[in-house]
């Protein structure tokens, strides 16, 4: 069997599959964590800012609370002297 194609430049085709698409679901999925964790971080510190401002208001009630009980009892003391 000879070959029919004698004098015929041998060719070669490369047939490449799959384009980029493991590519961009990667990249996409590497964007929605690194959004997530941003998200996380922002929230976790606006608790404690939270937290804190709460901390700081229970404190001024409880200074509030400390003065007006010593006034009372100054009053208390003062009526019972006359």
């Amino acid at each position: 069997m000879a070959d029919e194609r004698s004098g015929e430049t041998p060719q070669t085709v490369i047939v490449q599959k799959g384009g980029g698409g493991a590519i961009l679901i990667a990249v996409v999925l590497l964007l929605a964590v690194v959004i997530g964790g941003v998200y996380l971080l922002n929230k976790s510190q606006h608790d404690n800012a939270k937290t804190d401002a709460i901390t700081s208001a229970a404190k001024s009630v409880g200074d509030a609370a400390d003065k007006t009980g010593d006034a009372a009892k100054k009053a208390a003391d003062s009526a019972t002297r006359q």
